[in-house]
Parts: structure tokens; sequence; C-alpha cells
């Protein structure tokens, strides 16, 4: 087939973006597709160049320690507040699917997937409904909360609000619609507090705060409707932060989780729960904390999981022994096969 590969984009996850996307061109193309990895913001030409498997070229990108400066990208592309670049659209109507690689903004809100929707364009994942459900905190947990999965307590507040208001220390400070923990802060003293609002208010108006449960942060990927092997996240230093997820070695990741087998199950059957109520496609991945106490709260559901060297699909995956590989291609094969159908009714 022929594959655009979608990533990049005008978003605080923009670099985890291009590093997925590269990864899983590079899979595609060794699988036999002919691939072309399109910055969704930066564009590009109208009739891209697809890397076949008989060509030496790869592509490859690497997480720098910090997120991205958006305002000094939108001063040097021009592009203003524009989220699709010129020549976007036209690349993907000249391909088979579009593989969204995409982290954040435009590619979790749901907002690609309508546009896509609208040209008749198939892509892998989630809809454009279980897109924006799952991208929104707020409402995510609201869902959550309505079918009895557990989720931290929480507030949804303005800036100023979250600035004049007393809070209950410590707490997670976070914007409402943001992943990779992006403008996420931990936070044990006022002063602290103040900081963390400030931060997050760089990425969003909206903020969340959070009850902080103490205990064993896990996760849990959905595949084809089914759940994966639970993963255990132990960052070396500090939370599971923007640096700790993509840089090599700050964090421990466990696959199989050495947890009881109830535990795991237990897991397994509620990530699964999040992944239908959330109505999100076929393949998420759903964050959990277990407390001291052994009780699981869902912290939030991801529609597009990030697929770079360190991210913890294609480890639970593996684990499950499925390659990276062929991950990449049973999740192109699903658009396909759900393009083909709507084409037949």
């Amino acid at each position: 087939m022929k594959i655009v590969v979608l990533a990049g984009g005008l978003s605080p996850e923009r670099d985890v973006s291009l590093s997925s996307g590269a990864l899983i061109a590079n899979a595609l193309i060794q699988k036999g597709h002919q691939v072309a990895l399109v910055d969704v913001y930066c564009g590009c030409p109208k009739a891209p160049s697809f890397i076949e498997a008989s060509s030496a070229q790869r592509y490859a990108y690497e997480v720098p320690e910090k997120e991205p400066n958006l305002m000094e990208l939108q001063k040097e592309s021009g592009m203003g507040q524009r989220l699709i670049g010129d020549g976007v659209l036209e690349a993907c109507h000249a391909a088979d699917l579009v593989f969204l690689a995409l982290h954040g903004d435009i590619g979790e809100n749901g907002k690609i997937q309508a546009v896509l929707d609208t040209m008749g364009i198939a892509y892998t994942g989630s809809s454009y409904i279980g897109s924006l459900l799952a991208m929104d905190k707020d409402l995510s947990k609201q869902i959550m909360q309505r079918h009895q999965i557990a989720t931290p307590a929480w507030q949804v507040v303005s800036v100023q609000e979250a600035l004049q208001m007393e809070v209950i220390l410590p707490c997670v400070v976070k914007p409402c619609s943001c992943g990779s923990s992006v403008g996420i802060s931990v936070v044990a003293t006022r002063e602290e507090y103040q900081q963390a609002v400030s931060y997050a208010a760089q990425y969003e108006d909206t903020i969340i705060i959070e009850e902080k449960i103490e205990g064993r942060e896990f996760s849990v990927g959905i595949l084809e409707g089914e759940a994966l092997p639970a993963i255990e996240i132990i960052p070396r230093t500090g939370f599971y932060d923007y640096k700790n997820k993509y840089q090599p070695g700050l964090t421990e990741e466990v696959c199989p989780a050495d947890i009881p087998e109830a535990v795991e199950q237990y897991l397994r059957q509620e990530a699964l729960r999040v992944h239908q109520v959330l109505r999100l496609g076929f393949y998420s991945r759903v964050d959990f904390i277990l407390n001291t106490q052994g009780a699981a709260y869902c912290l939030e559901a991801n529609a597009l999981p990030g697929m770079t060297p360190t991210s913890l699909l294609p480890r639970e995956a593996a684990a499950a022994g499925i390659s990276y590989e062929t991950l990449c291609e049973k999740i192109a094969l699903d658009a396909w096969r759900r393009a083909q159908s709507a084409k037949r009714k």
C-alpha cells in the first residue's frame, strides 16, 4: 500500500510525534509498503516522495530534553496559527491511507480525524468522537465517573480561578487537554502550586487540579479489542514527566508488570472498559495508579499512544509476542479494512 504517515504539527508534543512518525514510517517500509513521512504543520510538496523497501533511505528523529518552542516555529515557518500546511491534504489523497502519528492538539482532539472524514480519506486509530473524549481530561473523567471507573478527584477551573483558590496539598496541576506530561506538575507547597499553575497556563487556559494519589504507576495498551500485558513505570527521579518519558535510561519499565495475577487481570479489564466508554478505536493506551491500599485509579486514556523507542505500547505488544513492525502493520491494515468496508455500504 501507499501510506502517508502524518506527524509533527503545532503541538507541545511535536517532537515526540516526529520521533514516532519516523519509526512508524521505517517499520511500514520494512513491511514492503511505500511510505512518505509528512509534517502536518510545515507541509510538503503536493506530490511527496514515497520511499520503498528497496531504497536505502530511512527516517530518523530524536526527541530533545525540552518541549519545542512553538512561537519560534510559527515565526520561522511563516504558518502562524494555521494547523494544516500546504500540500498535506493533497499528499493524503495520493495515498491509500493515512497513518496518524500525531500527538496532542489537532492529532488527538479529533480535528484532523474530522477533516479526513469529510474528505473520504482512510486513517488509523480512533474516530473524531473518541479522540475528543479522550483528549479532554475533564470530559473523560466525567464519563469514567458515570461508569463507576475510579479516577482521582479533580476540579476544572480557569487560570485565574486556579491562582485564587485554596487547594488541598499535595496535588497535581495539569492543562485540561495536553499529553506527554506537558505542563504537568506535582506540588506539595503553595509556592510550588502557584508556579505549577503558571506553567500549565503556558499551554492552555483551562486547568485541572487533581488529587495526588501515592502509589505505583501502570499502563495497559488495548489492541484489536484486547488488553495487552500491563507495564509498570518507575522513574528513577521525580515523576513520569516529559523528560523522564522520552530520554533513554531515566525510567525503568517492567513488562509484564511484577504484580499478582488478579491485579493484572483487573487492570486489563478496567483498561478495556475505559477504552469502550470513551469510544476509542483499534488501539489505545490507558494509564493507572495503584495506591498503597491496592486500589486502582485511572489517570487518563491515550487515543494515539506514543511509538518512540521509549514508548509503552510497543513494549507491551512485544511482551505479547508482537514485533514493532507487525504492530504498525496491524494498525494500518485495520484502517484499510474499515475503508474498504465503508465503500461497500
